[in-house]
């Protein structure tokens, strides 16, 4: 009778397990396959990038060399070349790069949409806020003042890179067009701010004493008549390449 009982028990025990096996094997070998595909894809999703960012750096490069050689046109096509392939980190900079050669051809609408187009894809906030600055420094004597400071006004909080300039660049907007009160508290501002670059504080300090001697109407004629002078000699072959990094710490003139 014991071996009965053992016999049953072990046909039992045979069942369940081969119920278990019919029930949990398919779920496992698909979730493994799951798993298979997707660690594939993600290798596969990593190689890309790898590689559009290996061509992005190569055409970077060949339009910075082509650009220093005074090449524009060609450097322009491998700044294309660069911002076209997947790689967003090198796409805002060569989009910035294709608005500087615009710049230096008097092709000031293209490169404030170049600007603007990097200002967008650009994650760091370095290159978006950069860029979104540049393209308002060429707006800055034609734009309406709707206009500028819809560009700038985002661009003066206060963790945000170039808030200062872009405080002097929205304060020089408010004087050339008539709003001297309001430029004149911005000015102060940067007067006595802390964290003020010395030059923004001297301009700040000069463009205070042109709204106190009541000759800051001339400033719009000034920036108009200065932006039809002659362009400047052309650089050395060595430093002709425009530069795409962050503004330095520099402003339109008052």
């Amino acid at each position: 009778m014991v071996d009965v009982f053992e016999q049953v028990e072990e046909e039992l025990r045979s069942e369940r397990i081969k119920r278990f096996a019919r029930v949990w094997l398919p779920i496992g070998a698909g979730v493994g396959a799951v798993a298979l595909v997707g660690a594939l894809g993600w290798w596969g999703y990593q190689s890309w990038q790898t590689n559009e960012a290996d061509k992005a750096s190569a055409a970077y490069q060949r339009g910075l060399e082509s650009a220093a050689a005074g090449n524009l046109d060609q450097a322009n096509a491998a700044f294309g070349e660069a911002a076209d392939t997947g790689s967003r980190g090198y796409k805002a900079l060569a989009l910035m790069q294709q608005a500087a050669v615009a710049v230096e051809q008097n092709k000031t609408q293209g490169a404030v949409r170049l600007f603007d187009e990097a200002a967008k894809v650009g994650k760091d906030p370095i290159i978006a806020d950069g860029a979104a600055l540049k393209a308002a420094y060429l707006l800055l004597d034609t734009a309406s003042l709707d206009d500028m400071k819809a560009r700038l006004e985002p661009l003066t909080g206060e963790k945000r890179p170039y808030s200062v300039l872009a405080q002097e660049a929205l304060a020089t907007v408010l004087l050339m067009n008539d709003q001297g009160a309001d430029a004149r508290a911005m000015f102060v501002q940067l007067q006595l701010g802390q964290n003020v670059p010395e030059t923004v504080r001297q301009r700040a300090n000069v463009a205070v004493q042109l709204i106190d001697s009541g000759t800051s109407g001339a400033v719009r004629k000034i920036v108009t008549e200065a932006n039809k002078l002659p362009a400047a000699p052309a650089a050395p072959a060595a430093a002709a390449a425009p530069a795409a990094a962050a503004p330095a710490q520099t402003a339109p003139a008052q």
